[in-house]
C-alpha cells in the first residue's frame, strides 16, 4: 500500500498531523495520486470536490472535523452528499461529526480523535523559572487562549463558532475580583481579542509565532486555560492542556468529555456555569495519555489497512 495525503501549508495543526503521521508510521507515502493506493484528504476545505472527481479507481479516506449546519437540506450537507459518490470512508475526530454523518452516509465513518505527541507535549516542573523567561510576574494569574478568534476574511470580526466573545466575557468578569490577571495568548488572527483586551484595559502578552517548544512551556506558565468554543472538532489544546498538567476548563465541543471530567466542563447557552467548572488536572492527564503515541496513532494505521483491503 501507498498513501498520498493531500496538501496543506497552513502552520496549523494538520500539517504537524500529516507530519508525525508520516514519521511514526511504517507506511509508503506517495507525492502523487497516481502512484497511490489511498488518498486521504485530510484537509477538505483545500481539496475540493472537483479535485475528488478527477480521482479514478482509488480509496478515499476523507476527513470531516465539524459541521456546523446541521439542517439536512444546508448547502454544507449537499457538499458531503456530493463528496459521498466519490470517497469510500470518512475519519472523524469528534462523535457529534459521527452522529451527524450517519444520517448522510452508509460508507465507514472511523472515529479516531488527533494522536497527542508526548515528545512535544510535556509537563515541566520549574514553573518559576519559565515565568522569568517570558517575562510574567511570580503573582500574575495567568489564562491561555491559544487558538484563531477572528475570521479571516476580514482580519477584524468575531469567528464566533470559537466564542472569543464568549471568552472576553468570562476574562471581564474574572478580572472584577483579580487584579494580577494577565491574559496569554498566541497564534495568528487574535486581532479581536486583542482589541477586546485593549478596550478593557486587561493586561495580555502575545507571542504570535509560538513554535511548538515556546508553545509548550507556555501551557506550563498558566493557572487556567479557556476554551470556549461553541463548534469544534477538537480541540488539540484538550490533550496538550492534559499532557501539560495545564489546569482547563471548557465548553462540551469536540472530545471534551473524553478527555476531561464533568465538572471542568460549562454550559456554552449559560457562561455562569463557568463560575462551577473546577479543572481536574490528574483526570485529563490520564485520559489524555490514552491517546500518546503509539497508542494514539495505532487506530490510523488499522484504518488504512481496512481501508486499503476492502
Amino acid at each position: 500500500m501507498k498513501i498520498f495525503i493531500t496538501k496543506i501549508n497552513e502552520s496549523w495543526i494538520i500539517d504537524r498531523v500529516k507530519k508525525e503521521f508520516i514519521d511514526y508510521t511504517e507506511f509508503k507515502f506517495s507525492n502523487f495520486i497516481s502512484t497511490a493506493n489511498v488518498i486521504w484528504v485530510i484537509a477538505p476545505w483545500s481539496f475540493g470536490i472537483k479535485n475528488i472527481e478527477k480521482i479514478k479507481n482509488k480509496k478515499i479516506i476523507y476527513s470531516i472535523y465539524h459541521i456546523e449546519d446541521k439542517n439536512l437540506e444546508s448547502q454544507e450537507i449537499k457538499e458531503i452528499i456530493e463528496v459521498d459518490k466519490h470517497v469510500h470512508s470518512y475519519h472523524v475526530i469528534s462523535k457529534e461529526t459521527k452522529k451527524i454523518l450517519e444520517q448522510i452516509t452508509e460508507k465507514p465513518i472511523y472515529y479516531l480523535p488527533f494522536w497527542v505527541n508526548q515528545n512535544v507535549w510535556f509537563f515541566i516542573s520549574d514553573k518559576t523559572n519559565l515565568r522569568k523567561k517570558y517575562n510574567f510576574q511570580a503573582d500574575d494569574f495567568l489564562i491561555g487562549s491559544f487558538q484563531r478568534d477572528t475570521e479571516g476574511s476580514d482580519l477584524k470580526s468575531p469567528k464566533l463558532v470559537k466564542g472569543p466573545d464568549i471568552f472576553i466575557k468570562i476574562i471581564k468578569e474574572i478580572s472584577s475580583y483579580t487584579p494580577n490577571l494577565r491574559v496569554v495568548l498566541t497564534g495568528t488572527r487574535r486581532a479581536y481579542v486583542i482589541s477586546e483586551l485593549q478596550k478593557l484595559n486587561i493586561p495580555f502578552s502575545y507571542f504570535e509565532m509560538a513554535d511548538y517548544k515556546m508553545t509548550n512551556e507556555l501551557y506550563n506558565t498558566l493557572d487556567l486555560y479557556l476554551i470556549t468554543s461553541r463548534l469544534e472538532g477538537g480541540p488539540q489544546a484538550l490533550v496538550e492542556c492534559g499532557q501539560t498538567k495545564t489546569p482547563i476548563i471548557s465548553t462540551n465541543v469536540g472530545i471534551a468529555e473524553e478527555i476531561l471530567h464533568q465538572e471542568s466542563i460549562f454550559d456554552v447557552n449559560d457562561i455562569n456555569t463557568f463560575k462551577k467548572a473546577k479543572p481536574n488536572i490528574e483526570y485529563a492527564y490520564e485520559k489524555s495519555s490514552l491517546l500518546k503515541i503509539p497508542d494514539g496513532i495505532n487506530g490510523y494505521i488499522k484504518m488504512f489497512k481496512e481501508v486499503y483491503e476492502s
